[in-house]
């Protein structure tokens, strides 16, 4: 018989999200498709690229901000599209001086445009100085565990191994080093980058991650809003699945029905 896990909040910089899929805004068709896919996903958090997306650094150009609101939304900004520490770090502080000086960042440091797979070493250096700096980082890193231990030694309040290649929707391609982080975590553990669909985020849950971030399996959809409500749905079935214990694999059948009392 499996056991069944206790439940625990999921705490962010010592605020508590009733849900655990937190969701990007970009490549969406335009900002009334992005405020109604996140609508349709329950979402508390989204995660906003400060070098792509405008939140108040372009005057007279149309806001982010105004179609997802700050004080319904935690507004997560990211440094995606840096490629250095100190690339990141500037960005960070830029939008901790755009969002009126909220500390909460996701770092993202990318080694290369084909890729787009973190540089682990520029990440580090970035975390490092961030966290000194008063940040509350939120780190995407690879799903090598021994990175993920120092990132979360360093002072940084999550980590985000990817599940595969941003924006490939190839899914989970490496569960045992998952499992391994999880294993191990001293902090919240989420799954960013890789996430294809609805069966990859409960794959994910049920492996005991604390949340999923995903943009392209919603926004690449052929219905985004819709997507994105199927995409609530597989977080909650695969927390759940996961609290309630999966049945042990076993080699061969076992009847459904008891043997005992059967007529003869």
């Amino acid at each position: 018989m499996s056991q069944v896990r206790p439940d625990k909040p999921f705490v962010l910089a010592g605020r508590s999200y009733a849900s655990r899929l937190l969701v990007g805004t970009g490549k969406y068709r335009d900002l009334e498709q992005t405020r109604l896919a996140i609508e349709a996903s329950g979402a508390e958090i989204v995660t906003v690229a400060v070098r792509r997306t405008n939140i108040g650094q372009n005057p007279g150009e149309p806001n982010l901000l105004d179609v997802l609101s700050p004080e319904r939304y935690t507004i997560l900004p990211n440094t995606a599209g840096c490629y250095d520490a100190a690339e990141a770090v500037r960005t960070c502080r830029l939008a901790r001086e755009l969002l009126d000086g909220r500390q909460l960042v996701k770092l993202e440091v990318l080694a290369d445009q084909k890729t787009l797979f973190p540089n682990v070493i520029e990440t580090l250096k970035a975390a490092e100085v961030l966290v000194k700096d008063g940040f509350d980082v939120m780190v995407y890193t690879s799903d090598d565990p021994i990175i993920a231990r120092q990132l979360a030694e360093l002072g940084c309040i999550a980590v985000m191994p990817l599940a595969g290649l941003i924006g490939t929707g190839l899914g989970i391609c490496n569960p045992y080093n998952l499992r391994i982080i999880l294993e191990e975590a001293q902090v919240p553990v989420l799954v960013d980058a890789g996430v294809g669909t609805a069966s990859d985020a409960t794959i994910a849950m049920e492996l005991g991650c604390d949340a999923v971030l995903m943009n392209s399996a919603i926004a690449h959809a052929g219905d985004p809003v819709l997507m994105a409500s199927a995409m609530q749905h597989a977080i909650l079935a695969g927390r759940m699945a996961w609290l309630a214990g999966r049945m042990p694999k076993k080699l061969y059948a076992s009847a459904s029905s008891p043997l005992e009392g059967t007529l003869k």
